[in-house]
């Protein structure tokens, strides 16, 4: 799943699974783009098998943060960092996407499994799809700090103390790969959201 503006500088917020072997762990990856740029990646195991029955996947997105969140439980916090020079995405409408395509060049063990199109088709299935939005519509946003109401509670949502606890918890022992800890991949130094507590 994705939301995903347009353009060659299009917002994206991903939530998605990459490919896997037979017995082996999914990998949940999510990653954030604004104005265009992407690479900051986080992926997970999931203390669950993902395929043996349905779950809830979330995303909440306000001008403060992005929660990515399983079955309740949040699994990473991308905070609106502006303040130090981070694009947010914020200023572009996006759609809601989902779909099944082949990244087999990159997903599936860096690329080093590809797809085995013999299990084709392949399907996914959905159910009680629910979202809580701002609509653009005439070039304006449904959302501004006045129409703030209890039904769009999730405009101003924070984590919780708790949640912070959840939070911590799967990324202490699910988390497999976090951009802000990759020092080969940024060898002149982490971005600078990384060095934000």
């Amino acid at each position: 799943m994705q939301l995903s503006s347009q353009g060659a500088t299009h917002d994206e917020i991903d939530f998605e699974f990459l490919g896997n072997l037979s017995g082996d762990p999914y990998i949940l990856h999510t990653n954030v783009f604004s104005q265009g740029k992407g690479n900051r990646e986080q992926q997970f195991y999931l203390w669950f098998d993902p395929t043996a029955d349905f779950h809830t996947y979330s995303i909440l997105w306000n001008p403060q943060r992005i929660i990515f969140s399983v079955d309740g439980t949040p699994i990473r916090e991308f905070k609106n960092a502006e303040s130090v020079g981070v694009p947010y995405p914020k200023n572009q409408p996006m759609r809601i996407y989902s779909s099944l395509w082949n990244a087999d060049d990159w997903a599936t063990r860096g690329g080093l499994v590809k797809t085995d199109w013999t299990y084709a088709p392949f399907t996914a299935s959905y159910r009680n799809f629910n979202a809580n939005a701002c609509v653009w519509a005439s070039a304006a946003s449904s959302c501004t700090s006045s129409s703030s109401s209890t039904a769009k509670s999730w405009f101003s949502e924070e984590l919780d103390s708790a949640n912070q606890g959840r939070l911590k918890w799967v990324q202490r022992n699910y988390m497999i790969y976090n951009y802000c800890t990759d020092a080969k991949r940024f060898p002149q130094g982490f971005p600078p959201e990384c060095n934000l507590s």
